[in-house]
């Protein structure tokens, strides 16, 4: 229902800039990456040159949600939709945009390196993976850094505890390509065997075919059940799943 003329004019005071950014993750040359995007050098940009994480402000015609709003700019800049999206958290303030007071909605995305075109925009002049911890440490523009920090943390305390890691990759993937990749994200070993076993007995996995193993050697493709959300464990991976070098 439209609002009235009445309810229109109510609306009649300063209202802030509102945007959404998306965190995109990849694993890539065996290290945590994250999507970012240059801003353009122009005198009327706010951070002219800067490295900032994909986004941009909410189209009231295009987008009915938030999340509308999310997978557009995700399919903007990559072309394709996030295999895995989930709400981050909200950043907001009367300093963080010198164009006026703003706030963005901030979401996570989790997606294969493979075949993805990152695509360059009107508010891109450059678009790269970079290795995330350092980019967190990068003077990226706004409250950028802050929220890929955030971003981050959320992601390694959720891998401790969840099936996140397989989004990262194609399907069929092999266990050992999914413990590597959740070694890469946790910035730790695990050990084999424990971590086998939690992964078959977790139940999100389902047997997919021989295919060809790292080594040449031919090994058993799985892939997930339910792509709509992450398979949760009982516990979390313990120092005890830690890997123990040989003596």
């Amino acid at each position: 229902m439209k609002p009235s003329r009445k309810n229109q004019a109510d609306l009649n005071f300063p209202r802030p800039l509102v945007t959404v950014d998306v965190v995109i993750f990849t694993v890539l040359e065996d290290a945590l990456k994250v999507m970012l995007v240059r801003r353009p050098n122009g005198l009327d940009d706010p951070f002219p040159g800067r490295w900032a994480l994909p986004g941009g402000f909410i189209d009231v015609d295009k987008d009915t949600s938030l999340l509308d709003c999310a997978l557009r700019k995700l399919r903007e800049k990559t072309g394709v939709a996030a295999p895995y999206l989930e709400q981050l958290g909200s950043w907001g303030g009367a300093h963080r945009d010198p164009r006026g007071w703003s706030a963005t909605h901030a979401f996570f995305a989790l997606m294969p390196s493979q075949d993805l075109v990152l695509e360059k925009g009107v508010n891109a002049a450059q678009v790269e993976w970079m290795d995330a911890a350092a980019a967190s440490r990068k003077r990226l523009a706004f409250d950028h850094a802050g929220i890929l920090e955030s971003a981050i943390a959320r992601l390694r305390s959720k891998v401790e505890y969840t099936s996140l890691p397989a989004f990262l990759l194609n399907e069929p993937f092999t266990l050992p390509q999914l413990q590597h990749t959740y070694e890469v994200v946790l910035g730790r070993a695990v050990d084999k065997s424990a971590f086998r076993k939690r992964m078959l007995d977790g139940g999100f996995m389902e047997e997919a075919g021989t295919v060809e193993g790292a080594s040449g050697r031919p090994a058993m493709g799985y892939r997930l059940r339910d792509r709509s959300q992450a398979a949760l464990f009982p516990r979390t991976f313990s120092p005890r799943d830690a890997e123990v070098p040989d003596a």
